[in-house]
């Protein structure tokens, strides 16, 4: 096994003309400011353009189930995932301490080396940047410090800023559940209390309810997406992946209420893009709510923008997002090279 990744980590550091001519299907560790990073590297044609997506989380690598959900994208582009500092393949191989802090700044900085080894190794000069939820947030710091790398951002789910974020989602989620006189979830809601919340456990309790909330009344992703592949399905690959996920939710929500969230605040970013940038939303997204998403969508002056607001979508991924997302990336599609 360990000869199996030395020779899987080799591969990236070689410019192969003849496989780029054809087609590429890599997955490796990879250098990436000081730490070796997973990235998976996968498409049919590769002068197409290439998309980076960023997975959300921030400890929920999209790798395990890329065939599955992406798979018919690399028809007309090249598709990378990449395990962030903190998740996945990427804890697994830097089993970070209680005491290592994960930053926005720090994970911004990640990406962008990614993308200028990706820029390297498949000689492209832009690339087409994608996330949602907690890499909204991250996609939009890559962009705004290095825009002349990304031939534009496609942003789902977009966090905006906190308190704001988490009081409408509470707000959101107390109504629906008066409304549908669900006492059981009314009396937990009214426990947590308003956010900001210190307790780390109660963004689980309401995302839980959230989800059973969003799944009455928006359509369900494809059973086969969640077919795990089998390099991920291994007992080390799976522990990894949870130990990653529990890592990077302490690190986003913080002990006391101190992490990530409570950091992010897209306005103080700047609102001022120099690349395109473009929000999907779903109509029923009760944590990410569509009302304070197009609020910071009023705000954002760009070369081009657009909102695209999807019924029967909530904030977790389905078919009628994905094919929204791979609509933006043929229009944007002229803009990579």
């Amino acid at each position: 096994m360990k000869k199996h990744f030395l020779a899987i980590a080799a591969a990236f550091s070689l410019l192969a003309s003849s496989a780029l001519a054809a087609c590429i299907d890599e997955q490796g560790f990879v250098p990436i400011n000081g730490i070796e990073q997973w990235i998976t590297i996968r498409g049919e044609g590769c002068e197409n353009p290439v998309v980076l997506v960023l997975h959300g989380g921030p400890g929920n690598p999209n790798t395990p189930f890329a065939k599955t959900v992406y798979g018919p994208w690399e028809k007309r582009f090249t598709i990378v995932q990449w395990d962030q500092r903190g998740a996945g393949m990427t804890y697994g191989r830097n089993k970070p301490s209680r005491d290592d802090v994960l930053t926005v700044e720090q994970m911004r900085d990640d990406g962008i080396a990614v993308t200028q080894h990706l820029q390297k190794r498949l000689g492209k000069r832009k690339l087409i940047l994608v996330g949602g939820s907690w890499s909204s947030v991250l996609g939009m710091h890559m962009a705004k410090a290095r825009p002349e790398l990304f031939a534009a951002f496609i942003s789902t789910g977009q966090v905006v800023r906190h308190p704001e974020s988490d009081r409408a989602f509470y707000s959101a989620m107390l109504q629906r559940a008066r409304e549908l006189k669900d006492t059981e979830s009314i009396a937990k809601l009214e426990a947590l209390g308003t956010p900001p919340w210190t307790n780390p456990r109660n963004f689980g309790i309401a995302r839980r309810i959230m989800r059973k909330y969003e799944a009455m009344v928006t359509d369900p992703a494809p059973s086969q997406w969640w077919a795990s592949d089998p390099f991920y399905s291994t007992p080390k690959a799976l522990a990894d992946y949870e130990g990653g996920e529990d890592y990077s939710y302490i690190q986003f929500v913080g002990y006391k209420g101190d992490g990530m969230l409570s950091k992010i605040d897209m306005y103080k970013l700047g609102t001022k893009f120099e690349l395109p940038i473009f929000l999907i939303q779903g109509a029923e997204d009760l944590l990410t709510t569509p009302d304070v998403a197009r609020r910071y969508y009023d705000a954002i002056s760009a070369p081009q923008k657009d909102f695209v607001l999807l019924p029967r979508v909530g904030h977790d991924p389905n078919q009628a997002m994905l094919d929204a997302q791979f609509k933006l990336l043929e229009r944007v599609r002229p803009l990579a090279d």
